[in-house]
Order: C-alpha cells, then sequence, then structure tokens
C-alpha cells in the first residue's frame, strides 16, 4: 500500500503525520506500507519541514529526516492508494486536482477516528502540541483501520 499525506505547504501537518505514522508501522511491525507526504501549494516548495514540527517530533522521539516540500500533481496522487488530508480546504484542493477515478481514495484524517473536525493547524497556531495530538490520533486509528482493511 501506498499512503500520502498532504496539507497546504508541507511543511508542518502532511510532514508531522508521515513521520508519525511511520513510527507506528515500524512499531506494528508493518513493512507492506510506504508513506509520504506533498504540499497542494507552491509557497514553501523546496523548504525542509518547520522547526516546530521538528521540535515537536523530537520531542515524543519520533524520527525525521531532512526533506524537501513538493507539489502533488494528479499524475504524482494516481500512484497512491491512500491520500490524506488534513482539513477541508485540502480536501477541496484534492478534489479538483485529482483524475476523478482517484476521488476514492481521499481521506480527512481525523475522519479515520471518528472525529470531523480539522487537524489544527500550528502555522496559524503556533501550537504544534494540539496539532501533534490530532495527529497521533489520525495515524493510530489509521493504523487499526489498515489493520481491519477498513481502508
Amino acid at each position: 500500500m501506498k499512503l500520502l499525506f498532504v496539507c497546504h505547504g508541507n511543511i508542518c501537518r502532511s510532514p508531522m503525520a508521515e513521520f508519525v505514522m511511520k513510527h507506528l508501522l515500524r512499531q506494528a511491525g508493518r513493512n507492506d506500507v510506504t508513506v509520504a507526504s506533498a504540499a497542494l501549494h507552491t509557497d514553501e516548495l523546496g523548504n525542509d519541514i518547520h522547526s516546530g514540527t521538528r521540535r515537536e517530533l523530537a520531542r515524543h522521539g519520533i524520527p525525521f529526516a531532512p526533506r524537501s516540500a513538493w507539489l502533488l500533481s494528479a499524475a504524482e496522487a494516481s500512484k497512491y492508494d491512500l491520500i490524506v488530508g488534513m482539513d477541508a480546504y485540502n480536501m477541496a484542493d484534492l478534489r479538483r486536482l485529482v483524475h476523478p477515478a482517484d476521488r476514492q481514495k481521499l481521506r480527512k484524517l481525523l475522519s479515520f477516528a471518528g472525529i470531523e473536525r480539522d487537524v489544527a493547524d500550528p502555522w496559524y497556531t503556533g501550537n504544534f502540541d494540539e496539532t501533534y495530538d490530532d495527529v497521533v490520533a489520525g495515524c493510530t486509528a489509521l493504523l487499526h483501520s489498515l489493520d481491519g482493511a477498513g481502508v
């Protein structure tokens, strides 16, 4: 399975979800899922993850590596089995971007945990712990969904 997390710029929420999910998959002994993250807008292309995201991941012992934000295209989206957005704006952008046949691959992260609200955006709030809590809740529920083939 190929899993992609997306957010506006690919420096805060989606890379946080990428590294949290990779960590959870390693802990679960799952090596059958590849995980990546991408941007839906060009604002931060080429930039590494935000320092607040790095600090929050390090605080929780989640391994991460330097990376560059990249822009998702419809062609790239077709290569993934599941594309997970962080908020309603991401989901609207995704529905416009992907090929109609790929729209069934789209989900909002917290929906896996039965929560309809958006993942908190630390770009605006500065609150990376709240974002981390949301990401962990969504990724943990997503992992359970993968285990139960509910995806």
